[in-house]
Formats: C-alpha cells, sequence, structure tokens
C-alpha cells in the first residue's frame, strides 16, 4: 500500500455545527491535494462541495437524520432526495437507534429503503451507531443493512460517544459476509488506527484527521514506499 491507496480509503469529514462555506472551500481543496475518496459535509454544503471538486474525481458525501437518526422515515426520505438533487454521490444515514432497541428490525429495513430509494443512484452508507449498541443490537442492524440492499454499514456518528473498534469491524464482517461493505468511523484519528481497521475488513474510513494519517504513513514509510 502506498500513500495514493490508503488515501483512497478516506473520507475527509468536516461536520461540525459551525462550519463555515470558507471551511468547505479548504476541506475540498485538501481533498483534491492529497487524493481523498470522498468529503463528508453536512447537507446544506451538498452543492458548494460539488461545485468546488468538479473534475477532480473526488466525491461529495453527505448525512441523513444526522446525529441522531430520530426523523420520521419520510422526512429522512426526502432529505436523501435533496442531497443528491444537489449533487450528492453518498448519502450516509443514522439508523432510529431507539426502534432498533426496540427490535423493531422492519422498521429500520423499511426506513433504509425509504433513502435508498429516495437517493437513486447514490451509495447509501447505513450508520449503525455502535458505540450505544449491545452486540446483539449491531448483529440486528447489520443483517438490516443487507436485508434493505445497502450498501455500506457505518459504525458511529462521532457524535454519540462511540468509536470504531477491530472488535466491532470483526464481528460486522461475520454478520454481513461480503454483503455489505464497512465504512469505520469515528474516534480515528491515526495511522496505526486506521490501518488496524482496514486490515480487519473496513473499506472506507470517515476522519477529520486525515491529513494527520497521511502525514504519519509518509513519515513512517516514506513517500513512495509500500506496505503490506
Amino acid at each position: 500500500m502506498e500513500v495514493k491507496d490508503i488515501a483512497k480509503y478516506i473520507d475527509h469529514t468536516l461536520l461540525k455545527q459551525n462550519t463555515t462555506q470558507k471551511d468547505i472551500i479548504k476541506l475540498c481543496t485538501e481533498a483534491k491535494t492529497y487524493g481523498f475518496k470522498a468529503v463528508c459535509v453536512n447537507p446544506c454544503y451538498v452543492s458548494l462541495a460539488k461545485k468546488e471538486l468538479e473534475g477532480s474525481g473526488v466525491l461529495v458525501c453527505t448525512v441523513i437524520g444526522f446525529p441522531f437518526g430520530a426523523n420520521k422515515t419520510e422526512v429522512k426520505a426526502y432529505e436523501a432526495k435533496l442531497a443528491v438533487e444537489d449533487g450528492a454521490d453518498e448519502v450516509d444515514m443514522v439508523i432510529n437507534v431507539g426502534m432498533l432497541k426496540d427490535y423493531r428490525f422492519d422498521y429500520i429495513v423499511n426506513e433504509i429503503k425509504a433513502v435508498i430509494e429516495a437517493s437513486k443512484h447514490a451509495v447509501v452508507k447505513v450508520i449503525a451507531e455502535t458505540g450505544v449498541l449491545t452486540d446483539d443490537e449491531k448483529e440486528l442492524v447489520t443483517r438490516a443493512t443487507a436485508s434493505a440492499g445497502a450498501d455500506y454499514i457505518k459504525t458511529c456518528t462521532g457524535y454519540g460517544g462511540g468509536v470504531a473498534t477491530v472488535s466491532d469491524i470483526k464481528l460486522i464482517k461475520k454478520v454481513a459476509g461480503d454483503k455489505v461493505k464497512i465504512k469505520a468511523s469515528g474516534g480515528i484519528r491515526n495511522l496505526d488506527k486506521a490501518m488496524a481497521l482496514i486490515e480487519y475488513g473496513a473499506e472506507r474510513i470517515g476522519t477529520s484527521s486525515s491529513i494527520e494519517i497521511i502525514n504519519q504513513f509518509k513519515e513512517k514509510y516514506g513517500d513512495d514506499k509500500g506496505v503490506i
């Protein structure tokens, strides 16, 4: 793996409530410079990010029902529809965690399906918020994600106190197999953690520490050296 390879795992993320247009332009410039897979921004900035990234190959990802997932299904679907119309290539939706904890499997499947339908061509990632779930609940949301036909399951919002862990990646991978890809997000602030999560099955990394991770990679392996 080279620097350019690990960069392609990363969704360069900025979801703070005090984010400005200037911050988004800077985020997009960094994403183009480092060759990140995507930027992940709040819905109000999708059109700006799309404009800034035009022709770069960097994708625009946004969040739906963020950060609590407690919106009604219809609201999440409409939010996804608007985001795709604004240019989102990918949408990361937060499930209704309370419904999951009530073991409302059909509810979770149906809200994921509604967002998928509204998102049309866009990739859909389902945020499970693993930090507040039991292992049984993590298995349940993984099965619901696969059953609904989403592209990815994502660990955390970063706002629920949870962090991405190797044990959660292993559990999700065991349940999902190759049916659903995994995005690790939450507390990923250094290269060693990012690489461990990738090793055990994460195919995307969501982090606001993207540049630090790339710089640590360069420091450890050099710009052109690979690592297995």
